[in-house]
């Protein structure tokens, strides 16, 4: 069973800890300045691409913050809209309450287009304006001190979080004394960060790159509160949702987190006891939401992460989102069909990806042939791309190419008969196989001969996800072969980007299997004569992988 598909057996219990969020894999400095360099630019392709039908209009405000959007005496209510996107929230806030004027800004010129261009569009209510808030003023397009509201709705969170200081400072120059901001957004632990943060995704602590290069933030109450007490806000109220979300169709659960809450403009910022934050709760909205998985739900509770659901996990792609890319290692030169990048955050396969594991794994096998030589070899998790057991047929007897998912292990056939000579095709079988499923597990195993089991395990990231260590070692015991000799004892290699599974976990769910580290390889450091060690000489393949947090664990029964 692949990463990806052990995660969907439980994908609503993400359990992200303050310090894994933080202690990721991060993006190289080059391209966390080209994502902040053009945000704008990322976020305009983003409309181009799906102009008004991603987001679902936000019908919920009346309900959650109707009381502040009643008329006042002597004239219209103003409401900034603060990263108005297509219009999702100021068109339904202008059918609810007529006299209200909106002024709404986005410094994407194609979603302020698409304002324009919208049927309830009427100038003489909404001023539509490109504004970079974190470069340009809001009182340039409108009075200072003009607003009775602002609502940021799923716009902080796409940031930079040492701008949205400046982006706070901005919308009180705008704002009335008084006046309130209201606000809902990611909140920490949602099920988009805990992907965000296994595919390798982080540019800082709690901030992350998509795969089309938007951003997204995930907000901490203390972070929040903290964030606009220091630039001049008093919070009247604060509550974290958390919801799961059943998608039977695509049979996910998915747990979903967002923060909602309310600031005054004061001229002071009072905190609680202690200097804390008071952290006002939402009454009953925590746990009305929390445990409510009906297909079902009350539009009132319409839930607005400004991400539509079955793009997020779609399972099907079309031809237009696949690319070919080539793989090249001593004496092998693959092309291997793939899903574009732009894409791939949109997935909820990982299985449709190249992970720098494999490729550096696909090096080693090319370079030591003596690693799976003569050999049953399985490949536990291979994904689509399937490198490391094309290479291996080569020299092995025959590999056995396994994955949880059936999208993944149609795409690998492609990518293997569109690759291999037809003699090294006879040496590759395709199987599917769900870690711990009893019934694929047997199957699996009679593939090995005689059901003795294999010689040499092969997983490439396949260690990400927590959940998933203990299912993985299961099935790597249950179809090791128990025979050894004094020339060859069967192993389990594991190659891996450090991420969430710490060596801990996975060294102690190994010895619970009856595993034993032999040998170990984390990010260069190893013992000098190990048999890790033997397959660097006379070879440069670390060279290509210097940036990369790799490790390799070399197991024996």
């Amino acid at each position: 069973m692949s990463a990806g598909e052990q995660q969907k057996q439980q994908p609503g219990t993400a359990r992200i800890s303050s310090s894994s969020a933080g202690s990721g894999r991060l993006v190289t400095p080059f391209w966390k300045e080209k994502y902040e360099r053009d945000a704008r630019r990322y976020w305009d392709i983003f409309y181009k691409r799906h102009e008004d039908k991603f987001f679902k209009d936000r019908h919920y405000l009346d309900k959650e913050w109707g009381k502040y959007f009643e008329g006042q005496d002597g004239g219209k209510m103003v409401v900034l809209e603060v990263g108005c996107g297509a219009g999702n929230t100021i068109f339904p806030l202008l059918s609810t309450y007529p006299d209200i004027f909106v002024h709404a800004c986005d410094f994407s010129p194609r979603a302020v287009d698409l304002v324009k261009k919208h049927k309830d569009f009427k100038p003489d209510r909404i001023n539509a304006f490109v504004c970079d808030i974190t470069s340009e003023q809001l009182t340039k397009s409108m009075e200072p001190s003009s607003a009775d509201i602002v609502t940021m709705i799923f716009m902080l969170s796409a940031v930079a979080p040492d701008k949205m200081p400046i982006v706070l400072e901005n919308v009180r120059s705008a704002l009335k004394h008084g006046g309130r901001v209201l606000f809902r957004d990611y909140a920490f632990g949602d099920l988009a960060q805990e992907r965000l943060m296994s595919k390798g995704q982080q540019i800082s602590e709690n901030f992350y790159v998509r795969g089309d290069g938007t951003r997204a933030y995930y907000f901490s109450n203390e972070y929040l509160v903290d964030l606009f007490s220091k630039c001049g806000f008093t919070l009247e109220e604060i509550c974290v949702h958390n919801k799961q979300v059943e998608n039977r169709s695509l049979d996910l659960v998915m747990k979903r987190n967002w923060v909602q809450a309310t600031f005054t403009l004061n001229s002071a910022s009072p905190q609680g006891p202690n200097g804390q934050h008071d952290l006002h709760p939402c009454e009953g909205k925590g746990d009305k939401l929390a445990t409510d998985t009906s297909k079902k739900k009350n539009s009132s509770e319409e839930i607005d992460l400004s991400e539509d659901f079955c793009n997020m996990f779609r399972t099907s792609h079309s031809l237009d989102e696949v690319q070919i890319i080539g793989v090249k290692a001593k004496g092998h030169d693959f092309k291997i069909k793939m899903l574009r990048k732009e894409y791939q955050h949109t997935c909820k396969l990982t299985g449709l990806m190249l992970w720098e594991s494999a490729q550096f794994m696909f090096g080693l096998l090319a370079e030591n042939p003596s690693i799976v030589s003569g050999k049953r070899v399985l490949e536990l998790g291979c994904g689509s791309a399937g490198i490391c057991s094309m290479v291996a047929a080569s020299f092995t007897q025959f590999v056995v190419a396994t994955d949880g998912d059936a999208e993944s292990l149609d795409l690998l056939r492609q990518n293997i008969s569109s690759n291999l000579e037809p003699n090294l095709l006879n040496r590759i079988t395709i199987r599917k196989l769900f870690w711990g499923n009893k019934d694929e597990m047997k199957a699996v195993r009679e593939l090995s001969g005689d059901g003795a089991g294999f010689d040499c395990i092969i997983g490439t990231d396949v260690t990400y996800n927590p959940d998933a260590i203990l299912p993985l070692f299961k099935t790597a015991r249950e179809l090791i072969s128990d025979k050894a000799s004094e020339d060859s004892r069967p192993a389990l290699i594991l190659c891996y980007i450090q991420r969430r599974a710490d060596e801990e976990s996975i060294l102690s769910n190994s010895m619970a299997q009856g595993f034993r580290l032999v040998d170990k390889w984390i990010n260069g450091v190893h013992e000098s004569n190990g048999i890790i060690s033997s397959w660097f000489a006379g070879n440069d393949i670390c060279s290509a992988f210097r940036n990369t947090v790799l490790s390799m664990l070399y197991f024996e029964l």
